[in-house]
């Protein structure tokens, strides 16, 4: 793939810093936007740009992707060449905080696409990758296909969701803009959301903290590595339409069994307590990756005892900072 100009949305997201680093690994140039905000623990945010800070490929540009004045100067400023895509991975994240507070995911989510893809059509910027989720796809049937009816969405988050990928569609069928809608399965790893799981589960675990555990235990979720997911929005960069794809394991695991696994690389025993299961949350995810392999060539190449092992190792390395991240709501 010959050098590219990408502009990055999250960049010091999750997702977003992985995808960032990936890019400028393979000789991309990054201009990366992140609103650095208090959704989650601003420690994480700051070790993922830490990580990539100097690079001389990088340009990060504090910025809101709701703020659509800011982003159209942005786009008018001169680089060194072009802007050959935009990767959008800046969300407000989470289900259940989504029900008790769903203004500031339709104003990120939905208005913020809305402002990216404008941005896109007046710059002449032909390419447009969004992250969406795979809770669009609610209590259907499993395993979970891209043209599964996704019309009953269980949150807030879903439903901001679908209103994305149905105004990237709107602008590919407008204005010919080439779009990758990415579905993501529970991705995880080193330096993860803390409002999720994985992370909660090795702190609790480590620092002899209650467990704290909604429902039974046997909900099953498609735990996908972040590097997995990186590369695979990556190959999304090559022209194809639009389309819709999911990126998983292909590989459900129920979270006992999880809780089991970093009970056993931690050397200590979760002091769980038991919660009532939140209506918001899906019982099961699993991932068809027949699209992807098709489509794309991608497959997760990390399974999701490695990368346990691999997130656990991360957490113990940095057990000095990340023991005090707050956990916030999942």
């Amino acid at each position: 793939m010959n050098p590219m100009n990408i502009l990055v949305t999250g960049c010091a997201g999750f997702i977003g810093w992985k995808v960032s680093e990936c890019l400028l690994r393979e000789g991309h140039r990054v201009i990366g936007v992140d609103n650095l905000n208090d959704a989650y623990d601003l420690r994480l945010k700051e070790w993922r740009l830490a990580q990539l800070d100097g690079h001389p490929n990088l340009s990060f540009h504090r910025l809101d992707i709701t703020d659509r004045e800011a982003l159209q100067q942005l786009l008018a400023t001169s680089h060194q060449s072009p802007i050959t895509a935009v990767i959008n991975l800046a969300a407000r994240a989470g289900v259940r905080p989504s029900v008790k507070n769903p203004w500031p995911y339709f104003q990120t989510n939905v208005i913020g696409t809305l402002n990216l893809l404008e941005c896109c059509r007046n710059s002449g910027i032909r390419k447009f990758i969004l992250a969406s989720t795979s809770s669009i796809y609610g209590e259907g049937e499993r395993p979970f296909r891209e043209d599964a009816p996704t019309d009953r969405p269980l949150s807030p988050y879903t439903a901001s969701k679908k209103g994305a990928e149905a105004l990237c569609y709107t602008y590919h069928h407008l204005y010919g803009l080439d779009v990758t809608i990415f579905r993501y399965f529970t991705v995880y790893g080193p330096a993860g959301r803390p409002d999720m799981s994985i992370f909660r589960f090795i702190k609790w675990i480590a620092e002899g903290e209650p467990l704290i555990l909604y429902g039974d235990g046997s909900q099953e979720r498609d735990f996908t590595y972040v590097d997995d997911i990186a590369r695979g929005t990556l190959l999304g960069l090559q022209s194809i339409g639009f389309e819709i794809v999911n990126l998983g394991s292909d590989r459900p695991v129920k979270l006992r069994q999880i809780i089991k696994t970093i009970e056993r690389l931690l050397g200590r025993e979760a002091v769980i307590q038991s919660r009532p299961g939140h209506p918001a949350d899906v019982p099961a995810t699993w991932a068809d990756l027949s699209k992807a392999r098709r489509l794309l060539g991608w497959s997760p190449q990390t399974t999701w005892e490695e990368g346990l092992e691999h997130t656990v190792k991360w957490y113990l390395e940095n057990r000095q900072w990340a023991s005090a991240v707050e956990l916030g709501t999942e």
